[in-house]
């Protein structure tokens, strides 16, 4: 198996006990030592504007062990088309086009604001139609006005259908998250990496693109407590289940864009959604970087996550 290989066959069946990422190969074992390096040069000599207002601490830096010193980031649904940590990499756009975004994220607790060090972080999120790789005939896109395959189940994160395997210990945040069953092998924009010893991990992707029914978004998962083996990543507990959240103006910007601009799908603006909860950063709206009047050159999009490294959040329980 290489690096380049999708995994075969559904994986919708989890043990919130247990759980493995599947390395391909000696380099994505070698990879792993890097863990979440940041790219300091990624926006070097580049014009650009903040999108969004930055994350504030909670209280001031003298706050008791009682006190959170910043604010807990929002638990959400995990939605249907959840895979279990399918792919180890940071680089997860492959062959999908749309406007280049790096997402750098770090992952602290909320009550001490110590970074939290080699914590699996999972992405995933839809193309730039609004299809979701491993559920191609189940997610609504909107690129050829519908007359491809039609959309069947729910066409938002809302659950549908009977759940997969046992409900998680502890319950779930922010909703349910039924799995369903994957429909394909793809697993374009999908991804698995690791936080560095300053709790950062920085993906490469594009800018998503909607479906009916819900805002542009990027779905995540913090999993801790696990070991990082030659075989990957086993064991722990998902600490935070959440979602990140594009600002309106930066969604014009791209629908301006190929292939954005042929999705005719009807949008759902950020404050139509029914994930997001409006409260800014702590619900999961990036602060988002780019060439202004040019979004088509990329975008950086980031965030700090607050989480409970002691909860139990899968997004799969009511």
């Amino acid at each position: 198996m290489t690096g380049n290989q999708t995994t075969q066959g559904p994986k919708h069946k989890r043990d919130v006990t247990r759980r493995k990422v599947v390395l391909a190969g000696g380099a994505a074992v070698a990879a792993v030592g890097v863990g979440g390096a940041i790219a300091a040069n990624a926006n070097a000599g580049q014009s650009t504007r903040s999108a969004s207002p930055t994350a504030s601490p909670a209280a001031s830096t003298s706050s008791t062990s009682s006190e959170a010193c910043y604010k807990l980031t929002s638990e959400t649904t995990e939605g249907p088309y959840y895979i279990d940590a399918d792919k180890l990499r940071r680089d997860i756009t492959e062959d999908k086009e749309g406007i280049a975004l790096t997402l750098r994220l770090k992952v602290i607790d909320n009550e001490t604001c110590k970074p939290v060090k080699n914590a699996a972080v999972d992405i995933w999120h839809c193309d730039a139609l609004g299809i979701y790789s491993g559920y191609e005939d189940a997610s609504t896109g909107g690129g050829d006005g519908g007359a491809g395959t039609p959309p069947s189940g729910t066409p938002t994160d809302v659950p549908s259908g009977t759940p997969t395997g046992s409900p998680p210990a502890g319950g779930g945040g922010g909703g349910g998250g039924v799995h369903e069953e994957p429909t394909d092998d793809e697993r374009y924009l999908r991804g698995t990496w690791r936080t560095d010893r300053n709790g950062l991990v920085t993906f490469k992707t594009i800018f998503p693109g909607w479906y009916r029914g819900r805002c542009v978004h990027i779905h995540t998962k913090v999993h801790v407590d696990g070991e990082w083996t030659d075989a990957g990543y086993e064991g722990g507990h998902a600490c935070h289940t959440g979602q990140f959240f594009f600002d309106e103006e930066s969604v014009l910007a791209s629908a301006e864009v190929e292939p954005y601009s042929t999705n005719t799908t009807e949008r759902t603006t950020l404050t139509e959604d029914g994930i997001y909860d409006q409260s800014g950063t702590a619900g999961g709206l990036l602060k988002l970087t780019y060439k202004k009047n040019d979004i088509a050159k990329g975008v950086v999009g980031s965030i700090t996550m607050g989480v409970d490294p002691d909860a139990t959040q899968d997004g799969t329980g009511g």
